[in-house]
């Protein structure tokens, strides 16, 4: 396991009681390196969407419980807030939540000269991912997707 991926699992555990203190539920989180700064970033959601004062609560107590355990020694800025409505899809329970929405696939490398694709979210399996075209199926191998997204609809 990477050092980034072991600080957003402490995170992630820290987080849960937290959240459900706060009657929302954990989406992701993420650490990353933004230029010279470093970003440990909380995505929080629930049904109607989250509010500012949700995410300033939720910010405060994780932000006390991150200092009392300390296991992050780089220094950081905490971000906490709602995925959004391009949401990315990153995790099975992700892509679950979003069977017959529609979504968007960027690719790696262009199949027929494009890479980016957009659909009904029809399936998907530790391999691959489906999505229906107007009335034809797409199947991408997850190794092939850059980003897989909810699609913004204005």
């Amino acid at each position: 396991m990477s050092r980034r991926e072991e600080y957003e699992e402490k995170t992630e555990r820290l987080l849960e009681p937290v959240a459900e203190a706060n009657g929302v539920s954990v989406y992701d989180v993420e650490y990353v390196k933004e230029g010279s700064s470093y970003y440990l970033r909380a995505y929080i959601d629930k049904p109607g969407g989250v509010t500012i004062q949700d995410c300033e609560n939720v910010s405060r107590a994780l932000s006390d419980g991150l200092d009392r355990e300390d296991f992050i020694p780089d220094a950081y800025i905490l971000e906490v807030s709602s995925p959004g409505l391009g949401r990315t899809l990153k995790k099975d329970k992700h892509l679950q939540a979003s069977i017959g929405q529609e979504v968007e696939i960027k690719l790696f490398k262009p199949i027929d000269k494009c890479k980016d694709f957009a659909g009904v979210l029809d399936c998907f399996d530790i391999d691959s991912i489906t999505i229906l075209e107007g009335n034809t199926h797409r199947t991408f191998k997850r190794t092939d997707i850059a980003v897989i997204r909810l699609a913004l609809d204005f």
